[in-house]
């Protein structure tokens, strides 16, 4: 029931996501593979790329990543992107892109409403399930990209860790 009701709302919520993305090759790519091929996740990618992230991202893992879109790295204020990547604020940019991941692969089969996450940042995201699912208020817009090394679910605005 969980399932059909979490598959439900994403599929409600792809709608907002252009173009459906999939991981090529059956998941055999890696997360930042699979991110860079999306072609919707180049502020991510570059961010991720700029925090020294990238290699840790193609280890084996397995990663849960909540990937923000182009379109959600655009809603935050002017210039915040541009800022965060600076390298002075390399520690900062990192905290954020952190939050975002989640230590295993957690499918949406896994998801129950109100579930706390601990990410690798160290803070906790909490997942809502009804009536839409989302983490720590951004709308997951599509769920279970499987990459070789984790999974992908999008989400449709950048989520902040208490700093």
């Amino acid at each position: 029931m969980l399932r059909r009701t979490f598959m439900a709302a994403v599929v409600a919520g792809t709608a907002l996501v252009s173009t459906p993305i999939y991981a090529q090759d059956g998941g055999k790519m890696d997360i930042v593979d699979t991110a860079v091929n999306a072609g919707s996740f180049g502020t991510l990618v570059a961010a991720v790329q700029a925090a020294g992230l990238v290699d840790t991202l193609k280890s084996e893992g397995p990663f849960t990543v909540f990937a923000p879109t182009d379109e959600a790295f655009a809603k935050l204020p002017a210039g915040t992107v541009d800022d965060l990547l600076k390298p002075e604020n390399k520690d900062k940019l990192t905290a954020i892109l952190t939050y975002h991941v989640v230590p295993g692969k957690v499918m949406s089969g896994d998801l129950s409403d109100g579930m706390m996450a601990t990410t690798v940042q160290g803070s906790q995201v909490t997942i809502k399930t009804d009536p839409a699912v989302m983490v720590d208020g951004a709308n997951v817009t599509q769920a279970d990209i499987e990459a070789s090394n984790g999974v992908i679910h999008v989400i449709d605005a950048v989520i902040m860790p208490k700093m």
